[in-house]
């Protein structure tokens, strides 16, 4: 039996490029909310196996009773993010989230929510600082890792 981070046959290599800024951003956003959970939407361009994110935006998590290892994106953040792509030339190309005091892979609970053909960042933080950041697709009911690339 596939375990849920392993890599379909069927599927292709993809990569996801996250610029300096854009990496630099997040890992600020996500050193911030530090120990919670935070979140938000990645803005760009999909361009075949390839992500580009051009853009990121911060969204609420509303998930207050266990942000500390769970995430709920605020419903009106993710509206405001997918007009400003859209007034951009953009899409919305996946989600981050972090990861407090745990490693940089998806959670059972990450994959219930995940939808196919979006880039799912998620960063790896502690006390001190981002230790990790991977990026994960859905293909069926299993997630493969993306290359992380700038």
């Amino acid at each position: 039996m596939m375990s849920r981070l392993e890599e379909p046959t069927n599927s292709r290599t993809t990569t996801l490029h996250l610029p300096a800024e854009v990496r630099r951003r997040v890992s600020d956003w996500v050193c911030a909310g530090y120990p919670r959970e935070t979140c938000g939407l990645l803005l760009g361009l999909n361009e075949g196996s390839e992500t580009r994110v051009l853009e990121v935006r911060q969204a609420k998590n509303l998930n207050t009773q266990r942000a500390g290892d769970r995430y709920e994106l605020d419903p009106g953040d993710h509206l405001r993010a997918e007009q400003a792509a859209r007034d951009s030339g953009l899409e919305i190309v996946g989600v981050w989230h972090s990861h407090p005091d745990h490693p940089a892979e998806p959670s059972e609970t990450d994959r219930a929510a995940a939808w196919e053909g979006w880039s799912y960042a998620i960063l790896a933080v502690s006390a001190e600082g981002v230790l990790d950041i991977r990026s994960w697709r859905l293909f069926g009911a299993a997630f493969h890792e993306e290359d992380v690339q700038p």
